[in-house]
């Protein structure tokens, strides 16, 4: 089949690449001319494991190209995904300007029948006001069908070739017809393809999202109430999680969800019910509850410092929101940076990926380490902030020596508390 997907970021780039390896041929569309080069030149934009040899193969293969000109892009296409950003407004809502904008180009360029798939996340509506956006332009007819994408950023490329499942929102059955024969090698171990009406599938993805956050959420509070009593909040998670009703994902306590999903979707999902009358009581909780969390191992340093790190250096091991992505999008590390330096103490900061992007935040406030060692050198103490495998098994005794107060603030709870204790440190975990 004949692809086009508009918008080269991370959820463009990750389904064009995988569509193309099927045999596809597929053209990756941009307005940012310096982008487009660069992928032509083989070189990503963002980091994501397995995305480089997979775009590679297709580009060898002559199956994926990029281009900045939508107009052909659009005229030599069947299927056409819209998968450009939608960054939250101020309110919190979707801003749609980038989606219309490629609706209006579709329009001005549509030669005959195509599907137009809203691939980027978004509110209700969007797909009626993409129709009606090509439609100023063309009598052409047009199917524009809600496809969602439940990607996990550090594991994308996976999640799309082996779907847990594929939700289809179409209102005419051809359109359906030719998505799920799109979608058909993806799905050979018997994964399903969820069909459903347009509207329901632009819901599913934020119901997923806000769902997934409340989970998180939901595991934070309990973490306070296990500090409160004297409980383990590992202890809470292993017996609840074999309960197959909750199951074992998203339950980890932390220092809170970040990136670019969670946080825009929540927001998104509240300022939907709110133009719709609907209070959204666990969903605002959701998000009140996380933001407080980002704060949680601030507290505790200032707590063990008796509110003074003036004179302290703190050595931060990961800024990325998660492990296997260099995104920092509402990352809890740039809450926890910022405090600190609000405070008068120095930061010595290391990831083993996000270092480029974290330069462009902090500039020259943070010092920004070799590897995590170079960042633990002369600290006062160490703060564990995103749960990088580099950091699970560390050299403790090497880190006696450098770190000078002797503490570990462990953000993620991936240390057992007992063994630092053992080797000459003082832990202090989230709900423990």
């Amino acid at each position: 089949m004949r692809l086009a997907v508009v918008g080269s970021g991370y959820v463009g780039l990750v389904a064009g690449a995988c569509f193309a390896s099927t045999g596809n041929h597929v053209v990756c569309v941009d307005i940012d001319e310096e982008k487009i080069k660069r992928l032509q030149a083989g070189k990503l934009p963002i980091y994501e494991p397995s995305l480089g040899t997979i775009l590679q193969d297709g580009v060898a293969k002559n199956r994926l190209t990029f281009t900045t000109n939508l107009d052909e892009a659009v005229k030599t296409s069947e299927i056409i995904f819209i998968a450009v950003g939608t960054p939250p407004g101020e309110d919190g809502s979707a801003d749609l300007k980038h989606v219309l904008n490629v609706a209006e180009g579709i329009g001005k360029s549509l030669n005959e029948y195509k599907v137009v798939v809203d691939k980027s996340t978004v509110p209700v509506g969007t797909a009626k006001l993409v129709k009606e956006r090509i439609a100023k332009f063309s009598d052409i007819e047009v199917s524009v069908v809600s496809n969602p994408e439940f990607l996990k950023e550090g594991a994308a490329v996976g999640d799309f070739l082996k779907p847990d499942r594929v939700v289809i929102g179409a209102d005419d059955e051809k359109a359906a017809k030719i998505m799920e024969r799109l979608y058909r090698p993806f799905l050979r171990t018997g994964h399903p393809i969820v069909h459903m009406d347009v509207v329901s599938a632009e819901l599913t993805k934020y119901a997923a999202n806000a769902f997934l956050a409340m989970k998180i959420s939901f595991m934070n509070e309990m973490a306070h109430l296990c500090e409160a009593v004297g409980a383990n909040i590992d202890s809470i998670r292993r017996g609840i999680s074999t309960d197959q009703r909750i199951g074992k994902h998203f339950l980890f306590a932390g220092a809170g969800y970040g990136g670019s999903c969670f946080p825009k979707d929540v927001q998104a999902i509240l300022r939907t019910a709110k133009n719709y009358g609907v209070d959204l009581k666990l969903v605002n909780a959701t998000e009140e509850v996380n933001e407080r969390q980002k704060s949680v191992m601030v507290k505790k340093i200032l707590d063990y410092y008796h509110g003074d790190v003036s004179s302290k250096t703190i050595a931060i091991w990961g800024l990325s929101f998660k492990p296997q992505t260099d995104d920092m999008r509402e990352a809890p590390s740039i809450v926890i940076i910022n405090s600190l330096l609000e405070k008068g103490a120095k930061i010595r900061a290391y990831d083993p990926v996000a270092m480029e992007v974290a330069q462009s935040i902090f500039d020259d406030r943070v010092y920004f380490a070799r590897d995590e060692y170079d960042a633990a050198e002369n600290a006062d103490a160490l703060v564990v902030v995103t749960e990088w495998i580099d950091f699970r098994t560390p050299d403790y005794s090497k880190l006696t020596q450098l770190i000078k107060d002797k503490v570990i603030f462990d953000g993620r709870n991936i240390y057992d508390p007992a063994y630092v204790n053992n080797s000459g440190l003082e832990y202090y975990g989230i709900g423990k």
